[in-house]
């Protein structure tokens, strides 16, 4: 029963809905260390101005990402801790590609990082992590030879190879990220896997 209820409660927290939005006490970091440790990695990256949308919405401590070594479409203002993770996760995608599925990875196919919503959309629920910038939606991966791997065709699809791929790297988020969320989540990421740096860890 104890594992029914925090279930509910972190999904809830990542992707769920509620009646209002709830403050959530925030983890403190150190900005100007989480950049230059951003930096020594080898991204490139610039740093954005603070801004308060209003409700709640905000992009503080937040960078525009140019360069972490494999191109992730349509990503906006991204969190400094979540873009290190995601520098980090897709060097490990990269690896999983070559090895899983034969091939170089060109790039990865996301539904974006900023968002001032509630989460999944439904009014009246608290704010998403992405209403903070602390939140990617990955929705594909693309590989050199012309393949186009989806989260949506391929998470329950007939390949395999696809399949292991999709759930390893699902799995390598979740041990990167707070909360990792896959089409076995929710009807809600059927198509998309879901990685923030909020409250956690959860990983479903």
């Amino acid at each position: 029963m104890r594992w029914v209820f925090l279930h509910a409660f972190l999904v809830l927290a990542a992707c769920g809905s509620g009646r209002a939005p709830v403050p959530q006490p925030r983890p403190q970091v150190d900005i100007r260390q989480c950049l230059a440790d951003l930096g020594r990695s080898g991204v490139r990256y610039r740093a954005l101005p603070d801004r308060y949308q209003g409700g709640g919405c905000q992009t503080v401590g937040t960078v525009q990402l140019l360069d972490i070594g494999v191109p992730v479409t349509n990503l906006t203002a991204i969190t400094c801790p979540m873009a290190q993770g995601l520098a980090d996760w897709t060097r490990t995608v990269r690896q999983l590609a070559r090895e899983r599925l034969g091939g170089e990875l060109l790039r990865i196919e996301s539904f974006g990082s900023y968002a001032c919503r509630p989460v999944n959309n439904q009014i009246g629920g608290r704010l998403s992590e992405h209403a903070r910038a602390n939140a990617a939606d990955i929705s594909a991966f693309v590989l050199a030879d012309g393949r186009r791997i989806t989260v949506e065709r391929g998470w329950n699809g007939p390949d395999g190879a696809v399949r292991a791929f999709l759930r390893l790297a699902h799995r390598a988020g979740c041990r990167r990220f707070s909360i990792g969320l896959s089409p076995d989540s929710d009807r809600f990421h059927y198509n998309h896997m879901h990685f923030d740096m909020g409250r956690g860890p959860y990983c479903r």
